[in-house]
């Protein structure tokens, strides 16, 4: 009766598990698109400064410049939650490569559990008071004027220090969904290294 517990406990977890790998897919196809943008917008920067010199004309602004960063800030923070599900975050191999996949597979669950997802959590917490500090928040609790550049006509502060806590948030739960899938393989769930294999970076697949 108890087996038959775990069993279902476990692939009930495999389903929630599954449910943020498809959601962390997601965001690796817009961080896919958020580079073609940047590279668009900063393409079209460097041509409009270079032809607004010639015609004399300002073509470009403070704010497109910005742009140009911000979607840069956001691909790398939507970043953090695919790198983690493929498998691409920096390990030390020389020792990891030559252990056994269930012994890998705890390493992985022990960092996760306890390096990993607390660090989430503290920097959620860390960063959640200076991104409502600068959506106005005020220290009697009245709300006043967003942050914003300190550059003439440039864009608010506020929606890109925002991305920091939620791709922390995003970061945490790729974290829960590894965890699952190494205990997984630490109860002897044979599929789960197949599943974890398919999803290293050589068999990614953006569309």
């Amino acid at each position: 009766m108890a087996h038959r517990k775990r069993i279902y406990l476990i692939q009930k977890l495999l389903k929630i598990s599954q449910i943020i790998d498809n959601f962390t897919d997601k965001l690796g196809w817009l961080s896919n698109w958020l580079v073609l943008l940047t590279v668009s917008v900063g393409f079209f920067n460097v041509v409009a400064r270079y032809v607004g010199r010639f015609v004399g004309t300002q073509l470009s602004s403070n704010a497109l410049l910005e742009l140009q960063w911000y979607l840069f800030s956001l691909t790398f923070l939507f970043g953090f939650a695919y790198i983690l599900r493929h498998g691409e975050n920096v390990r030390v191999d020389f020792l990891y490569t030559n252990m056994s996949e269930k012994r890998q597979a705890l390493i992985d669950f022990i960092g996760t559990i306890l390096f990993l997802i607390p660090f989430c959590i503290l920097g959620i917490w860390v960063t959640w008071n200076p991104v409502l500090q600068s959506w106005g928040l005020q220290n009697d609790g009245s709300w006043g004027n967003w942050e914003m550049s300190s550059d003439a006509n440039g864009l608010p502060r506020a929606p890109i220090k925002t991305m920091i806590p939620v791709a922390l948030l995003f970061l945490l739960l790729q974290s829960f969904s590894q965890a699952i899938k190494y205990l997984a393989v630490l109860l002897d769930y044979p599929a789960i290294l197949d599943r974890l294999r398919l999803e290293t970076s050589e068999h990614i697949n953006i569309e």
